[in-house]
């Protein structure tokens, strides 16, 4: 079957393309996008496949996508706006502007421990189920009582569903208008850029704009032999006690893959993992960040912050959730060994369950987004997401290669 492939390259970039058609023929890829920007300049901007798993239905130049976490790099760019605003400092207590959360020993975790994932809030004892989630006060209350599952600092766990939460919380207590964090986004970020991303898929978003997510199967993740560690996912997943469960799994929705594509879950507003949109758009508002935030008005100091190394735990680097060494700095996922993208510490950025991904590399000044509907089982590197990545880099080097090559002819 032929597939489908619109969009367009600019010179120098070709090799993104290629590796965009070979996704589909080689790493089977359903449907996708892929967008990137160099230097300010959109350079990639494709898109094609089908948006379902039947392959009837073509993936469009609007077509949006859930994109798991993905969506906390995007809400922690509106945290980094409130920061910029210098409507909270990173290095302030949280307690500071949420009295109700000191309860349980929470009195002296600050912000930045927070979204380090080093808070041990990772999940809430509740079950966060959907009357939880969409009640407002119940849901806060949780969030509040909670106790951490070790000493603040002391630890990492990926805070899978929590982080977001909790940002919203203080999102409502310190934006003058007291807007949620879906809200500030909208109004702060996505009507300021212009860009088509949505934390919660809002009810005025027709369905054939959205994608089937195409979850994938059990025999594939056995097949797995890359960097994921499938065996400690699966006891994960098999044991209701084990932190992966009660990270990844609680609320009790994200037990079936398939519930992502019923409206009733994913237009609840969760800025960790119920973000819908297309690479453009979070290329787009990765750009902003990479090019000096001109349009947000971000302060340079808020832009050091993203670019600065990560805050590690006191006693110990693994995650203990994910099992693996990823790093983490102000909501986003820092470059590791385990995950290195960008091109040195600067980078920041998150990626999604099942191959998506958006990060800033300031030092190449390069925006990055991928969005795709059939899930892979990578935690990291997933082959789509890493070739495009790599391609990106191949093209720039030789760009910067042959610019340096002019440069030095016209000295001598």
């Amino acid at each position: 079957m032929q597939v489908p492939i619109s969009g367009e390259v600019k010179e120098g970039f070709e090799k993104v393309k290629t590796v965009f058609e070979e996704n589909f023929e080689k790493r089977k890829e359903v449907g996708a996008s892929c967008c990137v920007y160099y230097k300010g300049k959109k350079v990639v901007d494709l898109w094609g496949g089908f948006r379902d798993k039947n392959k009837k239905q073509y993936w469009e130049e609007d077509t949006l996508s859930i994109v798991f976490s993905t969506t906390k790099g995007l809400s922690s760019l509106a945290f980094a706006l409130l920061h910029s605003k210098g409507l909270l400092d990173f290095d302030e207590k949280v307690a500071t502007y949420w009295k109700e959360f000191a309860h349980n020993g929470k009195q002296d975790i600050t912000i930045r421990q927070l979204l380090a994932h080093q808070a041990g809030l990772f999940t809430n004892d509740k079950k966060l189920n959907y009357e939880v989630l969409t009640n407002e006060e119940i849901l806060s209350n949780c969030l509040a009582k909670q106790k951490p599952y070790w000493n603040p600092g002391d630890k990492k766990g990926y805070h899978a569903w929590t982080i977001a939460m909790y940002q919203n919380e203080i999102c409502k207590r310190v934006d003058p208008l007291k807007k949620p964090l879906h809200i500030f986004f909208k109004n702060e970020i996505a009507e300021a850029l212009d860009i088509d991303f949505h934390i919660g898929l809002p009810k005025d978003i027709p369905q054939h704009r959205v994608a089937q997510l195409i979850p994938f199967l059990p025999q594939e993740a056995l097949q797995e032999k890359g960097h994921t560690d499938m065996g400690s996912i699966l006891k994960g997943i098999l044991n209701p006690f084990s932190y992966f469960y009660k990270s990844l799994l609680n609320p009790p929705h994200a037990l079936n893959l398939n519930n992502f594509n019923n409206r009733k879950y994913v237009e609840i507003p969760n800025g960790s993992a119920h973000g819908f949109g297309n690479a453009r758009s979070v290329a787009q508002t990765y750009n902003e960040f990479v090019t000096g935030g001109r349009n947000l008005h971000i302060r340079k100091e808020t832009l050091s912050e993203l670019e600065s190394v990560p805050l590690h735990p006191k006693h110990s680097k693994k995650d203990l959730v994910l099992h693996v060494d990823i790093p983490f700095s102000l909501g986003f996922a820092k470059p590791s060994e385990f995950q290195n993208f960008g091109a040195n510490y600067r980078s920041y950025g998150t990626f999604g369950a099942g191959g998506s991904g958006g990060f800033a590399d300031p030092e190449k000044q390069i925006a990055f987004g991928y969005v795709m509907n059939k899930m892979g089982t990578h935690i990291a590197n997933d082959p789509r997401e890493f070739a495009l990545r790599n391609a990106v880099y191949e093209c720039v080097f030789k760009i910067e290669q042959k610019q340096l090559k002019e440069k030095n002819s016209t000295v001598f």
